[in-house]
């Protein structure tokens, strides 16, 4: 493999990064751009910018976009249509920004005649494959540099030096090793590691950076309104709102009243199981809403197939398949069934619970006439009942028949 020219990393100005970036100078003598994508981690980003450059990268090798709209418009809001959940349980917060910080890798390395790509991720974790397989799918032809799998800085104390070395700055809180490690974007936050790899062990509390302690939050319910046009939330409280903005805003609204906290013991794709504290406060009141839009919008038949499909759909996000054709043909079906997923849904927020309380629609298909225990003013005759459950049973009977023969026999 010849050795890459110029490189792409995937740059946050942490640390760890920075180690990357003059490993990658030194290792490779190669130009090195980097990029620092703002999903909504809500860290400064100019700090990197300074640090790429005291690290000696060109300005106009520095790039530092807001990505927010993209990200939630383009790969959240899609995945929330489906209502995904990982496991049965994880809304896939990490997962779903890794095709995205890939999509701009290979852009960029595409504007600036970079061969290769790089990253942070560790060898065990799920991260490099998503990256790496949302690379290749975009282009076949780039040379990915995943540096934990290369070097020989294999601890703590070796990066340490490493960066003493070449003259990068260290966080006097960063000199021994984090407590645990976060990953965080508008979705959600990530915790993993060091105190959490027990999972005997609860929790401990500082670990939670979005949400207050259910237990400790407000002692009055409050109740907010989400709007919906074919399967994406437009509105909240009447106003209209962008994909970031919403989900910023429905962040709020449950980090306050301690929602989407979620304490998960996940199969990753490498094949380990490994322990994650997630926080998702607005996207478990956009799952909670959305489905309950779902419930007056959607036929039963299209509903039940859609959630059969969910599981895998999720697990194609999981392990990186999102620029899959499998993928798309199911993203396809997932939003033709959301081409009247239009309403409102009232939701009530109260210590940790996110709960629909009211919806209703244009588009619906719940009618009362249909299932009152009223008068229902000829709307279903329910002598229809007989001849269709006579029709159901019958394979059950025939089935029936022949044990009860068998047994005689």
């Amino acid at each position: 493999m010849p050795v890459p020219k110029k490189v792409v990393l995937a740059y946050s100005g942490g640390l760890d990064t920075s180690i990357i970036l003059k490993w990658l100078q030194t290792e490779y003598g190669c130009e090195v751009v980097t990029f620092t994508a703002d999903l909504g981690q809500g860290e400064e980003l100019e700090p990197a910018r300074r640090k790429a450059l005291m690290l000696g990268i060109k300005p106009e090798n520095i790039h530092i976009e807001d990505i927010r709209e993209e990200f939630v418009e383009e790969f959240v809001y899609p995945m929330f249509r489906a209502n995904a959940l990982y496991e049965g349980q994880y809304l896939l917060g990490t997962s779903i920004a890794r095709p995205l910080i890939s999509k701009r890798l290979i852009e960029i390395a595409a504007m600036t005649g970079a061969d290769a790509v790089a990253h942070g991720a560790t060898g065990k974790g799920n991260d490099q494959v998503r990256l790496e397989l949302a690379a290749y799918a975009l282009n076949p032809d780039i040379k990915v540099i995943a540096p934990w799998r290369e070097w020989d800085l294999t601890s703590r104390t070796r990066l340490m030096e490493f960066a003493k070395l070449h003259q990068i700055p260290i966080a006097k809180d960063r000199r021994g090793e984090a407590p645990f490690s976060v990953d965080a974007n508008l979705l959600h936050t990530s915790s993993e590691g060091k105190v959490l790899e027990n999972p005997a062990e609860e929790t401990p509390d500082h670990v939670y950076q979005r949400t207050i302690h259910p237990e400790d939050a407000p002692d009055k319910p409050e109740y907010i309104e989400v709007g919906f046009e074919k399967g994406n939330c437009v509105s909240v409280n009447g106003e209209s709102v962008s994909p970031a903005s919403a989900l910023t805003l429905l962040n709020e609204y449950g980090g306050r009243h301690g929602i989407g906290r979620l304490d998960l013991v996940e199969g990753r794709f490498v094949g380990m199981k490994s322990r994650g504290i997630y926080e998702t406060p607005g996207g478990t009141i956009l799952l909670e809403a959305h489905r309950g839009i779902e419930s007056i919008t959607m036929d039963r038949g299209a509903m039940h197939l859609k959630d059969e499909l969910m599981p895998r759909y999720a697990e194609l996000i999981y392990n990186g398949f999102w620029f899959s054709p499998e993928r798309e043909m199911l993203q396809a079906a997932i939003d033709k069934s959301q081409e009247h997923v239009t309403g409102m849904v009232r939701l009530k927020l109260f210590k940790g619970l996110a709960r629909t309380v009211g919806r209703w629609s244009d588009y619906s298909l719940y009618s009362e006439a249909h299932v009152t225990f009223e008068e229902d003013a000829g709307a279903y005759d329910q002598k229809d009942a007989n001849g269709f459950i006579q029709l159901n049973a019958l394979r059950l009977k025939l089935l029936a028949a022949r044990e009860r023969k068998l047994k005689r026999d």
